[in-house]
């Protein structure tokens, strides 16, 4: 199991995630204080339970709006055509992930080479 450590409104914590997650947490963590700091200026300092409340209920609404979205527009396709669109959606996911794995990959081996 790894850890990561990410700072959320000026605090640092420690994160349990899978080995090669490492990356893909650090980016959540980013959004998320993203959307703390948006807060903290909206409203100021509101208690570190107060904002990350805050700010999960507009990650939530924004996925809600997505898969209202996504929703709406596999109402307006063929069953083939939807098939199609998850198979594409499922591929992207992969390509994605491999990608996040590839850059893991480099920069380990960047790591040891400016140590060498």
């Amino acid at each position: 199991m790894a850890q990561v450590e990410v700072t959320i409104n000026g605090r640092s914590h420690t994160v349990a995630c899978a080995a090669g997650e490492e990356a893909h947490v650090g980016r959540l963590a980013a959004y998320v204080e993203q959307k703390v700091d948006t807060l903290v200026k909206s409203v100021g300092q509101a208690g570190d339970a107060r904002l990350l409340l805050m700010a999960s209920l507009l990650i939530a609404d924004e996925l809600a709006e997505a898969e209202q979205a996504l929703d709406r527009a596999e109402q307006g396709l063929q069953p083939a055509e939807l098939s199609v669109s998850r198979l594409a959606a499922a591929e992207e996911l992969a390509a994605a992930r491999s990608i996040d794995q590839l850059a893991l990959r480099l920069e380990a081996i960047a790591g040891r080479l400016e140590r060498d």
